[in-house]
Protein backbone atom coordinates (compact mmCIF):
# COMPACT_ATOMS: atom_id res chain seq x y z
CA UNK A 1 0.00 0.00 0.00
CA UNK A 2 1.11 3.58 -0.81
CA UNK A 3 2.75 5.40 2.17
CA UNK A 4 1.98 8.72 2.92
CA UNK A 5 5.03 10.66 1.73
CA UNK A 6 5.28 8.84 -1.66
CA UNK A 7 3.14 10.71 -3.70
CA UNK A 8 1.13 13.10 -1.94
CA UNK A 9 1.84 16.73 0.05
CA UNK A 10 -0.71 15.67 2.74
CA UNK A 11 1.38 15.98 5.88
CA UNK A 12 1.85 13.11 8.27
CA UNK A 13 1.43 13.51 12.47
CA UNK A 14 2.47 10.37 14.74
CA UNK A 15 0.24 10.33 17.97
CA UNK A 16 2.98 8.37 19.88
CA UNK A 17 4.12 11.04 22.81
CA UNK A 18 5.21 9.96 25.84
CA UNK A 19 5.94 13.10 27.61
CA UNK A 20 4.44 16.81 27.90
CA UNK A 21 6.82 18.14 25.76
CA UNK A 22 6.30 15.34 23.54
CA UNK A 23 2.15 16.03 23.54
CA UNK A 24 3.21 19.87 22.79
CA UNK A 25 5.16 19.04 20.13
CA UNK A 26 2.32 17.01 18.14
CA UNK A 27 -0.10 19.58 19.34
CA UNK A 28 1.96 22.54 17.07
CA UNK A 29 2.32 20.14 14.01
CA UNK A 30 -1.28 19.29 14.47
CA UNK A 31 -2.18 22.88 14.25
CA UNK A 32 0.36 23.20 11.39
CA UNK A 33 -1.15 20.90 8.91
CA UNK A 34 -4.74 22.75 9.31
CA UNK A 35 -3.19 26.03 8.82
CA UNK A 36 -1.79 24.94 5.21
CA UNK A 37 -3.48 22.07 3.85
CA UNK A 38 -6.20 21.05 6.27
CA UNK A 39 -5.94 17.71 6.14
CA UNK A 40 -3.26 15.69 7.98
CA UNK A 41 -2.48 11.98 8.60
CA UNK A 42 -2.98 10.80 12.08
CA UNK A 43 -0.69 7.64 13.00
CA UNK A 44 -0.59 5.58 15.89
CA UNK A 45 -3.86 6.63 17.20
CA UNK A 46 -5.41 4.65 19.94
CA UNK A 47 -8.16 3.34 17.37
CA UNK A 48 -6.94 -1.05 17.38
CA UNK A 49 -6.05 -1.97 13.67
CA UNK A 50 -8.25 -5.23 14.42
CA UNK A 51 -11.48 -2.92 14.92
CA UNK A 52 -10.74 -1.01 11.35
CA UNK A 53 -10.39 -4.31 9.96
CA UNK A 54 -13.13 -5.47 11.17
CA UNK A 55 -15.64 -2.24 10.59
CA UNK A 56 -14.58 -2.83 6.66
CA UNK A 57 -15.98 -6.50 7.08
CA UNK A 58 -19.31 -5.32 8.64
CA UNK A 59 -19.07 -2.49 5.80
CA UNK A 60 -19.11 -4.83 2.80
CA UNK A 61 -21.52 -7.42 4.59
CA UNK A 62 -23.99 -4.93 4.32
CA UNK A 63 -23.21 -3.98 0.88
CA UNK A 64 -23.32 -7.37 -0.72
CA UNK A 65 -27.32 -7.62 0.99
CA UNK A 66 -29.30 -7.80 -1.82
CA UNK A 67 -31.05 -4.11 -2.62
CA UNK A 68 -34.33 -5.23 -0.96
CA UNK A 69 -32.61 -6.15 2.27
CA UNK A 70 -30.88 -3.06 2.37
CA UNK A 71 -33.93 -0.86 1.73
CA UNK A 72 -35.33 -2.71 5.24
CA UNK A 73 -33.75 0.54 6.51
CA UNK A 74 -34.22 3.88 3.98
CA UNK A 75 -33.05 7.08 4.02
CA UNK A 76 -36.42 8.86 5.40
CA UNK A 77 -37.53 11.07 2.42
CA UNK A 78 -36.19 14.43 2.78
CA UNK A 79 -32.87 16.25 4.26
CA UNK A 80 -34.15 17.02 7.59
CA UNK A 81 -33.03 13.02 9.12
CA UNK A 82 -29.75 11.71 7.62
CA UNK A 83 -29.79 8.07 8.84
CA UNK A 84 -30.25 5.12 6.93
CA UNK A 85 -29.88 3.73 3.29
CA UNK A 86 -29.07 6.34 0.57
CA UNK A 87 -29.02 4.48 -2.65
CA UNK A 88 -27.14 5.26 -5.87
CA UNK A 89 -28.39 8.54 -7.45
CA UNK A 90 -30.62 9.75 -4.73
CA UNK A 91 -27.98 12.20 -2.34
CA UNK A 92 -26.07 14.68 -4.38
CA UNK A 93 -23.18 16.10 -2.69
CA UNK A 94 -22.40 19.68 -3.48
CA UNK A 95 -20.94 22.93 -2.14
CA UNK A 96 -24.20 24.16 -2.15
CA UNK A 97 -26.11 25.69 0.54
CA UNK A 98 -29.62 26.86 0.57
CA UNK A 99 -30.33 30.76 -0.21
CA UNK A 100 -27.20 30.83 -2.99
CA UNK A 101 -29.71 30.43 -5.91
CA UNK A 102 -28.59 27.38 -7.18
CA UNK A 103 -31.37 24.52 -8.51
CA UNK A 104 -31.21 21.18 -7.23
CA UNK A 105 -32.20 19.57 -10.07
CA UNK A 106 -29.79 20.96 -12.11
CA UNK A 107 -27.02 20.01 -9.40
CA UNK A 108 -28.73 16.40 -10.30
CA UNK A 109 -27.76 16.60 -14.07
CA UNK A 110 -24.74 14.44 -12.78
CA UNK A 111 -25.57 11.79 -10.70
CA UNK A 112 -23.40 10.54 -8.19
CA UNK A 113 -22.64 7.22 -8.42
CA UNK A 114 -22.20 5.57 -5.14
CA UNK A 115 -24.57 4.36 -1.69
CA UNK A 116 -24.00 4.71 2.19
CA UNK A 117 -25.83 4.25 4.94
CA UNK A 118 -25.57 6.56 8.09
CA UNK A 119 -25.53 5.74 11.74
CA UNK A 120 -25.54 8.19 14.84
CA UNK A 121 -26.09 7.95 18.30
CA UNK A 122 -29.59 6.32 19.37
CA UNK A 123 -30.11 8.74 22.11
CA UNK A 124 -30.31 11.33 19.13
CA UNK A 125 -34.25 11.80 19.05
CA UNK A 126 -34.24 13.98 16.26
CA UNK A 127 -31.91 12.07 14.37
CA UNK A 128 -33.45 8.06 14.77
CA UNK A 129 -31.18 5.60 13.33
CA UNK A 130 -32.50 3.25 10.23
CA UNK A 131 -31.37 -0.04 11.78
CA UNK A 132 -32.04 -3.42 9.55
CA UNK A 133 -33.70 -6.37 11.39
CA UNK A 134 -31.29 -8.38 13.52
CA UNK A 135 -32.16 -11.42 11.44
CA UNK A 136 -30.68 -9.93 8.19
CA UNK A 137 -26.95 -8.90 9.30
CA UNK A 138 -26.45 -10.65 12.64
CA UNK A 139 -24.08 -8.34 14.84
CA UNK A 140 -24.06 -5.59 12.22
CA UNK A 141 -25.75 -3.28 14.89
CA UNK A 142 -23.87 -4.52 18.27
CA UNK A 143 -20.43 -3.90 16.13
CA UNK A 144 -21.46 -0.46 14.95
CA UNK A 145 -22.40 1.10 18.47
CA UNK A 146 -19.22 -0.12 19.63
CA UNK A 147 -17.39 1.26 16.60
CA UNK A 148 -19.20 4.37 16.92
CA UNK A 149 -18.77 5.25 20.81
CA UNK A 150 -14.66 4.16 19.76
CA UNK A 151 -14.46 7.31 17.06
CA UNK A 152 -15.74 9.23 19.23
CA UNK A 153 -13.06 8.28 21.66
CA UNK A 154 -10.45 8.92 19.42
CA UNK A 155 -11.85 12.13 17.77
CA UNK A 156 -12.12 13.43 21.63
CA UNK A 157 -8.41 13.01 21.98
CA UNK A 158 -8.00 14.70 18.35
CA UNK A 159 -9.88 17.37 19.48
CA UNK A 160 -7.95 17.80 22.27
CA UNK A 161 -4.73 17.52 20.66
CA UNK A 162 -6.20 20.65 18.85
CA UNK A 163 -7.36 22.56 21.87
CA UNK A 164 -3.68 22.61 23.82
CA UNK A 165 -2.48 23.83 19.92
CA UNK A 166 -5.03 26.48 20.35
CA UNK A 167 -3.20 27.75 24.22
CA UNK A 168 -6.77 26.39 25.03
CA UNK A 169 -7.88 24.29 27.75
CA UNK A 170 -7.85 20.77 26.40
CA UNK A 171 -11.56 20.26 26.78
CA UNK A 172 -12.08 23.17 25.08
CA UNK A 173 -13.63 22.06 21.78
CA UNK A 174 -14.72 19.11 23.16
CA UNK A 175 -17.54 21.00 26.09
CA UNK A 176 -19.77 21.05 23.38
CA UNK A 177 -19.66 17.62 21.37
CA UNK A 178 -21.76 15.36 23.67
CA UNK A 179 -21.05 12.25 20.98
CA UNK A 180 -24.92 12.14 20.43
CA UNK A 181 -24.98 14.52 17.10
CA UNK A 182 -21.58 12.69 15.31
CA UNK A 183 -22.15 10.62 12.07
CA UNK A 184 -20.84 7.11 10.83
CA UNK A 185 -20.76 7.12 7.51
CA UNK A 186 -20.49 3.77 5.75
CA UNK A 187 -19.99 4.38 2.21
CA UNK A 188 -19.29 1.78 -1.44
CA UNK A 189 -18.23 3.27 -4.68
CA UNK A 190 -19.94 0.10 -7.16
CA UNK A 191 -17.35 -0.81 -10.24
CA UNK A 192 -18.43 1.68 -13.38
CA UNK A 193 -16.98 2.51 -16.33
CA UNK A 194 -14.28 4.69 -16.30
CA UNK A 195 -15.66 6.81 -19.33
CA UNK A 196 -18.94 7.67 -17.04
CA UNK A 197 -16.46 9.36 -15.17
CA UNK A 198 -14.66 10.96 -17.63
CA UNK A 199 -17.37 12.13 -19.83
CA UNK A 200 -18.95 13.43 -16.63
CA UNK A 201 -22.05 11.78 -16.89
CA UNK A 202 -21.74 9.85 -13.40
CA UNK A 203 -19.62 11.48 -10.05
CA UNK A 204 -18.20 9.73 -7.71
CA UNK A 205 -18.25 12.12 -5.17
CA UNK A 206 -18.20 15.79 -6.40
CA UNK A 207 -15.67 18.30 -4.61
CA UNK A 208 -16.92 19.66 -1.68
CA UNK A 209 -16.28 20.74 2.24
CA UNK A 210 -17.53 18.64 5.33
CA UNK A 211 -19.66 20.84 7.43
CA UNK A 212 -19.16 19.72 10.89
CA UNK A 213 -15.78 20.52 13.41
CA UNK A 214 -13.42 17.45 12.36
CA UNK A 215 -13.83 14.32 10.21
CA UNK A 216 -11.93 11.12 10.74
CA UNK A 217 -12.06 8.71 7.64
CA UNK A 218 -10.75 5.38 7.17
CA UNK A 219 -10.01 4.11 3.71
CA UNK A 220 -9.46 0.85 1.50
CA UNK A 221 -6.62 0.78 -0.74
CA UNK A 222 -8.73 1.37 -3.62
CA UNK A 223 -7.42 5.07 -3.41
CA UNK A 224 -9.47 8.27 -5.41
CA UNK A 225 -9.48 10.51 -2.96
CA UNK A 226 -8.09 14.29 -3.57
CA UNK A 227 -7.59 17.05 -1.62
CA UNK A 228 -7.93 20.76 -3.00
CA UNK A 229 -4.38 22.59 -2.81
CA UNK A 230 -5.14 25.95 -1.06
CA UNK A 231 -2.41 27.48 -2.60
CA UNK A 232 -3.95 26.68 -6.11
CA UNK A 233 -7.81 26.72 -5.61
CA UNK A 234 -9.23 24.27 -8.49
CA UNK A 235 -6.01 21.67 -7.82
CA UNK A 236 -6.23 18.80 -6.25
CA UNK A 237 -3.45 15.96 -5.23
CA UNK A 238 -4.25 12.96 -4.00
CA UNK A 239 -4.56 11.32 -0.46
CA UNK A 240 -3.17 7.83 -1.22
CA UNK A 241 -4.91 4.81 1.07
CA UNK A 242 -2.44 4.47 4.28
CA UNK A 243 -2.80 1.25 6.16
CA UNK A 244 -4.46 1.91 9.61
CA UNK A 245 -4.00 5.88 9.08
CA UNK A 246 -6.50 8.17 10.46
CA UNK A 247 -6.98 11.16 7.19
CA UNK A 248 -7.85 13.87 9.49
CA UNK A 249 -9.57 17.11 8.05
CA UNK A 250 -11.04 20.51 9.15
CA UNK A 251 -14.63 20.97 9.20
CA UNK A 252 -16.34 23.90 8.51
CA UNK A 253 -17.65 24.25 11.68
CA UNK A 254 -14.06 24.42 13.12
CA UNK A 255 -12.87 26.57 10.71
CA UNK A 256 -15.50 28.68 11.92
CA UNK A 257 -14.46 28.69 15.21
CA UNK A 258 -10.39 29.58 14.06
CA UNK A 259 -11.72 32.58 12.52
CA UNK A 260 -10.69 31.13 9.33
CA UNK A 261 -7.25 29.88 10.68
CA UNK A 262 -7.15 26.68 8.87
CA UNK A 263 -6.87 27.01 5.33
CA UNK A 264 -9.96 29.02 4.08
CA UNK A 265 -10.04 30.73 0.88
CA UNK A 266 -13.37 32.21 -0.40
CA UNK A 267 -16.03 30.31 -2.44
CA UNK A 268 -16.17 31.45 -6.02
CA UNK A 269 -19.43 32.78 -5.81
CA UNK A 270 -19.88 34.44 -2.38
CA UNK A 271 -17.50 35.81 0.44
CA UNK A 272 -17.87 32.76 3.03
CA UNK A 273 -14.77 30.79 3.69
CA UNK A 274 -14.77 27.67 3.76
CA UNK A 275 -12.38 25.04 5.39
CA UNK A 276 -10.43 22.71 2.51
CA UNK A 277 -12.48 21.44 -0.39
CA UNK A 278 -11.61 17.20 -1.56
CA UNK A 279 -13.52 15.00 -4.24
CA UNK A 280 -13.06 10.81 -4.97
CA UNK A 281 -12.36 10.77 -8.29
CA UNK A 282 -10.55 7.68 -10.39
CA UNK A 283 -8.46 5.93 -8.50
CA UNK A 284 -5.09 6.52 -9.69
CA UNK A 285 -3.16 3.41 -8.70
CA UNK A 286 -1.97 0.95 -11.19
CA UNK A 287 -4.53 -1.32 -10.22
CA UNK A 288 -7.45 0.80 -10.53
CA UNK A 289 -9.29 -1.01 -13.13
CA UNK A 290 -10.68 -4.66 -13.19
CA UNK A 291 -10.60 -6.09 -16.71
CA UNK A 292 -9.63 -5.17 -20.00
CA UNK A 293 -13.48 -2.89 -20.65
CA UNK A 294 -11.83 -0.12 -17.98
CA UNK A 295 -13.93 -0.88 -15.36
CA UNK A 296 -13.08 0.75 -12.05
CA UNK A 297 -12.75 -1.39 -8.72
CA UNK A 298 -15.03 -1.24 -5.74
CA UNK A 299 -14.17 1.17 -3.40
CA UNK A 300 -15.50 1.59 0.29
CA UNK A 301 -14.48 3.98 2.67
CA UNK A 302 -15.95 5.08 6.09
CA UNK A 303 -15.69 8.80 7.75
CA UNK A 304 -16.71 9.57 11.12
CA UNK A 305 -17.66 13.20 11.38
CA UNK A 306 -17.42 14.90 14.74
CA UNK A 307 -20.31 17.63 15.12
CA UNK A 308 -21.15 20.13 17.88
CA UNK A 309 -24.59 19.53 19.45
CA UNK A 310 -27.17 21.29 17.26
CA UNK A 311 -27.77 24.66 19.94
CA UNK A 312 -23.97 24.85 20.14
CA UNK A 313 -22.93 28.33 18.94
CA UNK A 314 -20.14 28.37 16.86
CA UNK A 315 -18.52 32.06 17.13
CA UNK A 316 -14.79 32.61 17.18
CA UNK A 317 -12.36 31.04 19.72
CA UNK A 318 -10.75 34.25 21.90
CA UNK A 319 -7.13 32.61 21.49
CA UNK A 320 -7.82 33.37 16.92
CA UNK A 321 -8.24 36.79 16.73
CA UNK A 322 -6.23 39.50 17.61
CA UNK A 323 -6.85 42.10 20.22
CA UNK A 324 -9.73 44.89 18.56
CA UNK A 325 -10.09 42.60 15.44
CA UNK A 326 -13.51 41.90 14.07
CA UNK A 327 -14.61 38.12 13.78
CA UNK A 328 -14.91 36.67 9.91
CA UNK A 329 -17.76 34.82 10.36
CA UNK A 330 -20.92 35.72 12.47
CA UNK A 331 -22.81 33.48 14.64
CA UNK A 332 -24.07 30.57 14.34
CA UNK A 333 -25.99 27.45 15.67
CA UNK A 334 -24.84 24.27 14.38
CA UNK A 335 -28.88 23.46 14.08
CA UNK A 336 -28.40 26.06 11.92
CA UNK A 337 -25.73 25.77 9.25
CA UNK A 338 -26.93 22.07 9.31
CA UNK A 339 -29.77 23.32 7.70
CA UNK A 340 -27.78 25.81 5.28
CA UNK A 341 -25.99 22.22 3.89
CA UNK A 342 -28.24 19.60 4.06
CA UNK A 343 -31.15 21.02 2.16
CA UNK A 344 -29.26 20.86 -0.93
CA UNK A 345 -28.20 17.58 -1.19
CA UNK A 346 -31.83 15.52 -0.60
Amino acid sequence: MPTATAKSHIPVVDFAWNSEAGRQRVAQELITACKTVGFVYIVNHSLPESMLDEAFHWSRSFFDLPQEVKLKAPHPEGWAVHRGYSWPGLEKVSQAMSGDGLDKEQLREIPDFKESYDIGSDENADQPNQWLPEDDLPGFRDFMHRFYSQCFRVGGEILRTLAVGLDLDEDHLLTQHSGHNNQLRLLHYPAIPAEAIETDRAARCPAHTDWSSITLLFQDDCGGLEVEDVTRPGFYIPAPPVRNAIVMNVGDLLQRWSNGLFSARALIWSDILISTSHRVTLPPLPDRFEGSDRMTRRRFSIPYFMAPDPDSLIECIPSCIAEGATAKYERITQAGYNKMRASMHY
